[in-house]
């Protein structure tokens, strides 16, 4: 299992934007699962919406992604740096995320060339499917600074 600290210390993602709690299955170039625990304190509910409170789906798909950059620093542990999103296909939202719901993301290495990741992503809560996509990444390291 792999804890919200270690999460931030291999991501450069931090509130509000960091949408992974913790990554309970892990197995390095395959799959990884992270866990999302949706509270009503999340910040886009106060305007996504006031008086019906919906996970907005495009950040159903960040969790998903940031899920996947846990996979791949963890199958490359001496890198470091950034995940940035190249492409977003077969994206499907089935029913809405709401607070209260844990979101169980599962995302698996359909293939990897160099610093070009390409995972699925599907998003349950409990058990349901409530949101799904192929997610195209790619690594970036940082770079030393010179000094």
């Amino acid at each position: 299992m792999i804890e919200v600290k270690e999460i931030i210390a291999l991501l450069p993602h931090r509130f509000p934007f960091l949408l992974v709690d913790r990554i309970v299955e892990l197995e390095p170039g395959k799959r990884a699962v992270g866990i999302k625990n949706v509270t009503y304190n999340e910040p886009f509910f106060e305007g996504h919406f006031p008086d019906s409170p919906i996970m907005p789906g495009v950040l159903i798909i960040e969790a998903m992604a940031q899920t996947g950059g846990v996979l791949a620093f963890k199958t490359f542990p001496e890198k470091k740096g950034s995940v940035f999103f190249l492409g977003i296909d077969e994206a499907r939202f089935r029913k809405p995320v709401i607070p209260g719901d844990q979101l169980r993301m599962v995302v698996e290495v359909v293939k990897h060339k160099k610093d070009i990741w390409i995972f699925e992503g599907k998003a349950y809560v409990e058990g349901e499917i409530v949101a799904e996509a192929k997610i195209m990444a790619m690594l970036k390291e940082e770079k030393e600074s010179k000094k």
